[in-house]
């Protein structure tokens, strides 16, 4: 496990506003109470609670991998409109301590879904 710092800084703060995520024109997520995490040289990764996911659209996969600074993930495939996405959102269940406050959340892969921050 490595810890955020100098060289490798991850900050989690509330995201300002609603954020919408859709896949093939449904939505599959909407909150105001959503995460935005930035870590390093990283684009910035928002982190929905998953009780504001329509969980419907949600197919847990057998996909693993693991980050040094967060923890291990693992994924959902979605499904919409006979559509489907595989492994396009990721969620870690058991985050490393130093950022918990993504559990319970899960995060997209920008180029699979369509996210709107209003």
């Amino acid at each position: 496990m490595k810890t955020s710092g100098p060289d490798h800084p991850i900050t989690i703060a509330p995201l300002k506003g609603r954020v919408t995520v859709q896949f093939k024109g449904v939505r599959v997520a909407q909150s105001d109470k959503a995460l935005e995490l930035k870590e390093a040289q990283y684009p910035a990764v928002i982190y929905v609670p998953r009780s504001d996911i329509s969980m419907e659209h949600y197919e847990i996969t057998d996909h693993r991998t693991h980050c040094p600074y967060k923890g291990d993930a693992s994924y959902f495939s979605l499904k919409a409109n006979g559509e489907s996405a595989e492994n396009a959102v990721w969620s870690y269940e058991q985050p490393f301590p130093a950022v918990k406050e993504i559990a319970g959340h899960v995060a997209f892969y920008p180029d699979k879904v369509t996210i709107e921050v209003h």
